[in-house]
């Protein structure tokens, strides 16, 4: 009978190596406590602790840049929205043509 492997989200094992590296329980108490095993703790620990830098070599997303960026994403909707509601009653109208052949 084959096994499920769990998948942990990055945000679990950053959880479980910060806990491990507190080191105010045991690998073991943290393996009962996340319910994985204490090698898999050593194994996200480490990495954290190498790929530690590269947190900090990236800049973070500029959240004023993504608040704006979504809204003329939504600027650009309602427009295209009105233009094509112009478009058919130009055409309803007698006013245009329709570019359709």
């Amino acid at each position: 009978m084959k096994t499920i492997r769990k998948k942990h989200s990055a945000s679990f094992k950053a959880q479980v190596a910060i806990e491990a590296i507190k080191e105010q329980q045991t690998l073991s108490d943290l393996a009962n406590r996340f319910e994985v095993h204490p090698k898999m703790i050593s194994n996200w620990k480490r990495e954290f602790l190498t790929r530690g830098a590269e947190i900090f070599a990236t800049k973070a997303p500029d959240e004023e840049a993504e608040r704006r960026e979504k809204s003329l994403y939504e600027k650009i909707g309602r427009l295209e929205v009105e233009v094509d509601f112009c478009k058919r009653a130009s055409e309803q109208l007698g006013i245009m043509r329709s570019s359709k052949k």
